[in-house]
């Protein structure tokens, strides 16, 4: 779906901003793109949904050239929801998705109120302008906007951003059914738990050098100190040790009376985050 080779970028001559970054997406997979600001991530978005020009190496989607693929039928096949919302604060919900949709053919559309009912919409507020609505609202519209069009390819910036805890959990649900339904997702974000949930694979993107490339799963392996921490009641007094997890094969080598809680150390997303790129998360 996404090949990009030896892709470079530079706002000036003396201001590289991407260093020969190589990467694939595979059909069907939700492909996270993570770095702090400044890192590249926004560029490189920019530059795959066609925002941006200029750029060196070779980047293809849909099997063609990025270069020779700017036309209406490249435009159509993608979905893209944007950090901030791009919406006409003048006009309603309703009337916003409306006038996107007719960049369409009618055959290829959603049904806005139906999509608005999935983001769990009010239904007072649709035909209010969006001058009126909190972020987390505006967020479900401008989602609404990146999937009215039924995309094969979606690029998500911060999706979550603006939601409360039951808007995220819903948020990564419909992502899930995207995906599902064969729908290839690039996301970027500073939110680790949203890549950790919903990315099959994942990238640190770091000065414009993509630093790591695997599963979140096996990035937490490889960078484990695979010790075991254990709480447990000795003779009436509560007791914490580590120890190495090769060490429970023979079982636990010290004396207890009742296990509490039995835990590995593994590092979370975000401690690889900061271990690879240096920089903690805004």
């Amino acid at each position: 779906m996404i090949e990009v080779k030896n892709l470079t970028f530079s706002y000036m001559k003396d201001k590289q901003a991407l260093h020969g970054l190589n990467f694939t997406v595979e059909d069907g997979e939700i492909f996270g793109f993570l770095g702090p600001n400044g890192s590249g991530k926004s560029t490189t978005q920019k530059i795959l949904t066609g925002i941006l020009k200029a750029h060196g190496g070779r980047v293809s989607l849909f099997g063609k050239d990025l270069r020779n693929t700017h036309t209406q039928d490249f435009f159509r096949k993608i979905g893209v929801l944007f950090e901030f919302p791009y919406l006409y604060a003048n006009l309603s919900a309703l009337d916003n998705l409306h006038y996107f949709s007719s960049f369409y053919p009618k055959e290829q559309l959603r049904d806005a109120e139906e999509l608005l009912d999935e983001l769990e919409f009010k239904k007072d507020f649709r035909r209010k302008p969006v001058s009126s609505y909190s972020k987390g609202m505006r967020q479900r519209v401008s989602m609404a906007r990146a999937l009215i069009s039924n995309p094969k390819l979606l690029f998500l910036d911060e999706p979550t951003s603006g939601l409360d805890p039951t808007g995220a959990v819903l948020f990564r649900r419909i992502i899930e059914k995207e995906r599902r339904k064969g729908t290839t997702i690039f996301i970027t974000t500073h939110n680790m738990l949203d890549a950790d949930l919903l990315c099959d694979r994942v990238a640190f993107i770091s000065n414009g050098n993509i630093v790591a490339l695997d599963t979140p799963r096996n990035l937490k392996e490889q960078n484990s100190n695979h010790s075991i921490i254990i709480d447990y009641l000795y003779q009436g007094r509560h007791e914490e040790q580590t120890i190495e997890a090769a060490e429970l094969k023979s079982g636990i080598p010290f004396p207890y009376d009742e296990l509490i809680r039995v835990h590995s150390q593994e590092p979370t997303l975000e401690d690889i985050f900061i271990r690879y790129t240096g920089r903690r998360l805004p």
